[in-house]
Order: C-alpha cells, then structure tokens, then sequence
C-alpha cells in the first residue's frame, strides 16, 4: 500500500534539493527523520515536513479505509526533486546594463510504502 505527498513550488533549486532527497531514499521513517535533523542543509528541514506529512497521510487512510497500514514498516519507496516554475529578476549592473537572475523552484514528491 503506497502513501504519497508532494509539496509544491519549494524555493529551492532541484539539484540542492536531490542532494538532501538521496539521503534518505530507501531509509526507514524513522531512520529519514533522524538523518534529516542532522542534515546541516536548508532544504532538509522542508523535506522531513513532507515526510511527516505523509505519514500523517498513512495514519489517515488507515483509520478512515482499515487499510491495514502498519506505520512503523514504513520506508521511503521513492523520493523524487523535480523542477517548478522559475522567477526572473533583474540585477543592476555597471555601466548601465542588467542582468536577468533566476530563481528555480522544486516540486518534491515522497512516496511510503509498508516493508
């Protein structure tokens, strides 16, 4: 039985963010969590949040369906950073010019299932 949550348009680019995702694909829950509060990048904090996430997704489709769902076998089956929108700004430059900064965004999606 597959649990999923996706966060959307995270101000982080999609490389920092799969970084910190390949940590902890295939970990337990707990194991995840545990090494995403000891992870010293900005992005981990979000993606321990969507973990959290999903396994509060878990404890409600097992109370509302009787899925069955055993949360402490739970482990991260897939974790996957995927680009989002890109926001431009303008930069002043010397001598009169510009230059155009973009700022990514990143579409997160975790998925748990039951070992």
């Amino acid at each position: 039985m597959e649990v999923r949550a996706s966060l959307r348009q995270l101000h982080v680019t999609p490389s920092k963010g799969r970084l910190v995702a390949n940590l902890v694909r295939g970990r337990d829950c707990d194991e995840a969590l545990a090494v995403l509060r000891a992870c010293d990048k900005a992005v981990a904090r979000p993606i321990a949040k969507l973990i959290r996430s999903a396994l509060a997704n878990a404890h409600e489709k097992n109370a509302r369906d009787r899925a069955g769902i055993d949360l402490d076998a739970l482990y991260v089956k897939q974790i996957f950073v995927d680009d989002g929108p890109r926001m431009w700004r303008i930069r002043p430059r010397a001598h009169g010019r510009a230059t155009w900064i973009n700022k990514a965004m990143s579409h997160v999606t975790v998925v748990l299932e039951q070992r």
